[in-house]
């Protein structure tokens, strides 16, 4: 089922302060941060933040209602206040996959003693959450997922080389950095420069795989970024672990088979979904979500046509909102 939103003038919640925090050692050297907060009775939740890299900020926290939802967001493995950081170039990613970070999520359910949780995430968000819930869906009550993405190959070359099309004159810069070698893909050579052993090398890296970043997820006719300044990137810390592990799971797709997750989404019929997706969207199209739904019997697709990437807009952020009241609700 496919519906647009009108302008719904929504806000989000106050933003609450976890009343429980700590660490999980999750093994392969691996100590994952968590928060839980809202109310210790309501409805679990667990919140899948995008990246990857990206870390689970506090901003997540406002879209949930306090009173009703239990709310859990943790930190991926390498990012945020998880241990060690990806930033590193000492981290070794070896054992920093998709299925290690399913892995992560169920040790996480079952350390806080949760029989099921809804799904709340964006963007890479949705394709970790859309893993987890095809390989656990008794563990899993609703799903709601905006920006959706499932990493295939055809994605990462899309949002790396395709999309330069919109932007033809940052992608040369972003291409021509990268120093591709013959029949290189731009994913793989900014991956290879990230691992250099010249640190100079690798922050140059970082710097133009965020700046080009910075661009992409802007809806068309934004103003293109001069630089980052009050951006996220502007933290050489984040910008290089962001940099590191986004080219480390892109090129690998996922490490999923192509076309898994579309395939798995008729296994998801019993559990309630919602799929967010702009119709202004250059980094994540709305095609994934789509062909998701027509799989998917107990999905709900919201388009908003005027909406770019993330949940910024308002009806995006309404959207996700109404959502997830209504699942606390039933």
């Amino acid at each position: 089922m496919a519906r647009s939103f009108a302008m719904l003038g929504r806000m989000t919640f106050p933003e609450t302060a976890p009343y429980d925090h700590g660490t999980l050692d999750t093994g392969d050297g691996n100590l994952v941060h968590w928060e839980v907060c809202g109310n210790p009775g309501g409805k679990p939740a667990v919140v899948v933040h995008g990246g990857p890299g990206s870390g689970a900020g506090p901003s997540w926290r406002r879209y949930f209602d306090p009173a009703r939802y239990r709310v859990v967001l943790f930190d991926q493995r390498g990012c945020g206040r998880s241990t060690p950081s990806a930033g590193e170039a000492t981290t070794d990613l070896a054992t920093n996959t998709t299925h290690h970070l399913m892995a992560d999520m169920e040790q996480l359910r079952e350390h806080l003693g949760i029989a099921k949780w809804l799904v709340f995430g964006g963007s890479w968000g949705a394709t970790l959450g859309l893993a987890y819930a095809q390989a656990h869906p008794d563990r899993v009550s609703e799903v709601v997922l905006f920006s959706i993405a499932t990493t295939s190959r055809a994605e990462v070359d899309w949002i790396t080389e395709g999309v330069g099309g919109h932007f033809p004159e940052a992608w040369a810069e972003f291409r021509d950095a990268a120093r591709p070698g013959e029949g290189e893909r731009l994913v793989d050579a900014y991956a290879r420069l990230l691992a250099d052993p010249d640190p100079a090398v690798r922050e140059e890296a970082a710097r133009n795989w965020c700046r080009w970043e910075d661009t992409h997820v802007r809806a068309p006719g934004a103003r293109l970024p001069e630089s980052f300044g009050g951006s996220r990137y502007a933290d050489p810390a984040f910008r290089m672990t962001f940099a590191r592990l986004v080219t480390h799971y892109w090129r690998h797709a996922a490490w999923l088979e192509d076309g898994q997750l579309l395939r798995g989404a008729s296994e998801l019929g019993k559990i309630p979904g919602v799929l967010i997706t702009g119709g202004q969207d250059l980094s994540s199209p709305p095609d994934p979500a789509r062909a998701l739904a027509d799989r998917w019997p107990g999905c709900e697709l919201l388009a908003i046509d005027d909406a770019g990437h993330g949940l910024s807009h308002a009806d995006m952020g309404a959207a996700a909102q109404d959502a997830l009241d209504r699942f606390a609700r039933s």
